[in-house]
């Protein structure tokens, strides 16, 4: 490339990227050396190598297949120590580079380019390659939520000293000017001293920051009250020591025993040392019962709120009934798992929509598409078929008679009135009402006792997808297609709050927390019985734990094949339950989740094995919900799939 041609280069840049000035400054300094005598080059060497790299470059959309090709080559190449880590700098180079080349109007090379390398990135990326496989135009990436997002945020990627400078060594070597553009752009090295975590598949090695994440930020430094409310009946059951197990009852009986013994001994002066030995012995090797129970008694440490509302009134017989379920719950830890029950629905051709179960699994109801809403009583399971029918029950199809019996109807109670598919329903923590929300914009509540319904809540424009009753009953949240959250009594027909910013009509809810983590769709939440933690499952079958106070991620957790349906904490916290549409429930133990430092993981190889404790596998069925009863029973529910 001679003078001309270089000079030419730069001129035709400078107008390109609009800068007048700069172009017309440069214009006079060119002229002023044509007029002196000088026969040499007026451009270094090296300069004019660089700016010949660039020129081609700037030629066409080739630059980035053969940019991206090598830096592929490359890092395929490198030594194993680093190579897991350069292959991180793979996946947001090639998409990319991909939206750069649509964006550009290249739409042909884009889909070639897209369709040559897609094939490196389908086992961990596939969904996202899904969704920018419709990406056809330069509009689509300002219209599709997902790609705008990618454009508008930068990843940030864990990687060693070494290997970020292994990679800058070759991108300067090999003067790839594009790939280098594309990385300063749209990549945030996180470079910590020494070698390489050995944790090769670490899910926080790759994460997504932007604007987004900025303002998530200045949200999330709001203070928020987390705790247990304040004269609940555990609180004052546990005040009164009926918490305490039976294994702590008894020591403390003994220890009582040995105090009296010890004053009878006391003017006996050559056994006292005896018996203050034995005691010291006594309670040293008790020490380590005293450890086990730390985790199942970590919920009584949790600091008392002031509930803000006024809380509904407990009939006396219902708070002895509590009490005493209280009394005999088992705690739960890493070594004392739960028993589990689980309901299966058969014959329901893929028409259950959702499944709910009473706190002593006594009742158990499912929503169906045709907009019906069914209770089974267990206590009438396995009996003869009853000739009264239910109110508001209809012949049931073949399909639902009891397997192996002959024209035997199931024992259930048929809820009609909503007009449109039946999303959610949630059992009332006594058992006494039912929520149930829909597709025709509408929450309904029915109650068990009288199998009638008795409010229908009008507010949302939209299907309604989940509604849930709080854990003191009364109150119940829903939310829906129309992007809001609302929160209601069961007095008023009108919500309380909505969660969708200010509006003048109603008082809006503050928005307190915004979680930014997940790459797929969020199906399920769970919220800690202390309120300081919260766990998120999404499509992908990816759990996160949250810390409420300070808004970010806690820990992932990794196991899950598929849709993470439905989360469950136990009632002391100490175990998380999840369970998927991959035909498995598994339990985390929460404590070492939130707890177990960085450090410990890095030595461990793997980060989750300090977590799952035990993975439950269904026949053939899809877990859609779960529940722990007041006893830490843990309920599962879900419909026999013959395709599973």
């Amino acid at each position: 490339m001679d003078d001309d041609q270089i000079l030419g280069f730069v001129t035709a840049y400078l107008k390109k990227k609009g800068f007048t000035q700069t172009e017309q400054a440069f214009q006079e300094e060119l002229q002023h050396n044509k007029n002196s005598s000088s026969t040499t080059s007026i451009v270094e060497p090296d300069i004019a190598k660089q700016l010949m790299a660039f020129s081609e470059l700037e030629s066409g959309p080739a630059r980035y297949h053969d940019g991206y090709s090598r830096l592929r080559s490359w890092t395929y190449s490198s030594l194993d120590l680093y190579k897991h880590e350069l292959l991180r700098v793979l996946y947001p180079v090639f998409i990319h580079c991909f939206m750069d080349l649509v964006a550009k109007g290249h739409i042909q090379d884009a889909r070639n380019f897209f369709n040559t390398f897609r094939e490196d990135h389908e086992m961990m990326h596939l969904r996202d390659l899904q969704k920018l496989e419709g990406v056809l135009s330069p509009s689509h990436l300002e219209e599709m939520e997902f790609a705008h997002s990618l454009r508008q945020s930068k990843v940030n990627i864990k990687i060693c000293q070494y290997s970020y400078e292994l990679l800058l060594q070759y991108l300067h070597k090999t003067q790839s000017t594009t790939i280098l553009g594309v990385i300063n752009e749209h990549i945030n090295f996180l470079v910590s001293p020494g070698q390489p975590n050995s944790i090769s598949d670490d899910p926080e090695a790759v994460t997504l920051t932007g604007s987004s994440q900025d303002a998530a930020n200045k949200i999330n430094h709001k203070e928020i009250h987390w705790g247990l409310l304040e004269d609940s009946i555990e609180e004052r059951l546990e005040k009164a020591g009926g918490l305490l197990s039976d294994s702590e009852k008894v020591e403390g009986e003994a220890k009582e025993g040995e105090v009296d013994e010890i004053k009878k001994r006391s003017g006996e002066g050559g056994k006292q040392g005896a018996s203050s030995k034995k005691v010291k012995k006594d309670k040293a090797g008790s020490a380590t019962g005293k450890t086990g129970r730390s985790e199942a008694n970590v919920i009584s440490m949790a600091p008392r709120v002031k509930p803000e509302l006024p809380l509904p009134v407990i009939p006396t017989e219902v708070e002895q009934s509590i009490l005493e379920d209280l009394r005999n719950r088992v705690q739960l830890s890493s070594i004392a798992l739960p028993s589990v029950s689980f309901y299966t629905f058969i014959n329901t051709h893929s028409s259950l929509n959702c499944s709910s179960i009473s706190h002593d699994g006594s009742l158990v109801a499912g929503g169906f598409s045709d907009s019906s809403l069914k209770v089974w009583d267990m206590a009438k399971l396995g009996q003869q078929p009853i000739s009264s029918v239910l109110q508001g029950e209809i012949d049931v199809s073949h399909g639902e008679q009891f397997p192996g019996q002959s024209g035997g109807k199931r024992p259930y109670t048929l809820f009609q009135g909503h007009s449109g598919p039946v999303h959610s329903a949630t059992f009332s923590p006594l058992g006494d009402f039912i929520l149930s929300s829909s597709a025709d914009s509408t929450i309904r509540l029915w109650s068990t006792k009288l199998n009638a319904n008795l409010v229908c809540y009008k507010g949302h424009n939209y299907p309604v997808w989940d509604v849930q009753f709080s854990p003191v009953g009364h109150y119940f949240a829903s939310s829906s297609h129309d992007r809001t959250a609302r929160i209601w009594s069961m007095d008023r027909i009108q919500p309380l709050r909505i969660m969708a910013g200010h509006l003048s009509d109603v008082d809006s809810g503050e928005c307190v927390r915004i979680f930014i983590g997940h790459r797929s769709m969020i199906l399920s939440l769970a919220m800690s019985p202390d309120g300081r933690f919260m766990a998120s499952g999404d499509e992908d079958g990816t759990i996160m734990m949250w810390d409420l106070s300070s808004g970010r991620c806690v820990t992932p957790l990794i196991g899950h094949t598929s849709c993470v349906w439905t989360l469950a904490f136990s009632c002391e916290g100490s175990l998380l339950a999840s369970g998927s549409a991959d035909c498995t429930v598994k339990l985390w133990d929460v404590t070492a989740s939130t707890k177990a430092p960085r450090t410990e993981e890095n030595r461990s190889g793997n980060s989750n094995r300090l977590r799952s404790l035990k993975t439950l596998t269904t026949k053939s069925t899809p877990v859609y919900s779960l529940q722990f009863s007041r006893r830490n029973l843990l309920f599962a529910a879900g419909a026999l799939s013959k395709s599973t």
